[in-house]
């Protein structure tokens, strides 16, 4: 079991989730740079999450984000990978692949290197998309590597239960 999974917080938040899409009978997907599959597998932790989850894109990569997600290379050279654009680029593309009601969609710079002036470690951009809303926030997060990761997926899970409820 990972650091995500055994953590009792995210678990709780996802299992919460879970029964939201259950009794919406929607489906929801990810599109994960910054936390490589840790928003899926908080998500899959949950007995019987094939009935809201079928899908989940780990694109860490910019060469993943444009061929799996379709965002474009204009928004990324313009923009650059952690960014409000891209990060909502990568959401519609992972709705649009997976035909799901509900997307999260992350991309940050989690550390220990990375970062810049302008976007310091700990800077993450997180888009969620229901079928009311798009929804985009930036954060400015501290902690080493292994906590900003943690924080987004927890931050993720919970604004989307906000948003379920």
């Amino acid at each position: 079991m990972s650091a995500f999974a055994s953590n009792q917080s995210i678990t709780s938040i996802a299992d919460r989730v879970g029964n939201q899409l259950l009794q919406k009978k929607a489906k929801i997907t990810t599109a994960e740079s910054c936390t490589g599959g840790g928003i899926a597998e908080a998500i899959t932790a949950t007995a019987g999450s094939s009935q809201w989850f079928e899908y989940g894109y780990i694109t860490y990569a910019n060469r993943a984000k444009k061929q799996l997600l379709n965002v474009s290379q204009k928004t990324l050279d313009a923009y650059g990978a952690v960014s409000e654009q891209v990060v909502e680029q990568m959401a519609v593309g992972a709705i649009h692949s997976s035909g799901a009601n509900y997307a999260i969609a992350v991309s940050g710079i989690a550390g220990p290197d990375g970062g810049s002036a302008e976007k310091p470690v700990g800077t993450v951009w997180v888009c969620w998309i229901t079928p009311e809303t798009t929804r985009v926030e930036q954060y400015q997060l501290q902690g080493d590597r292994q906590a900003v990761r943690e924080q987004v997926i927890k931050i993720s899970l919970q604004e989307l239960l906000h948003q379920l409820n």
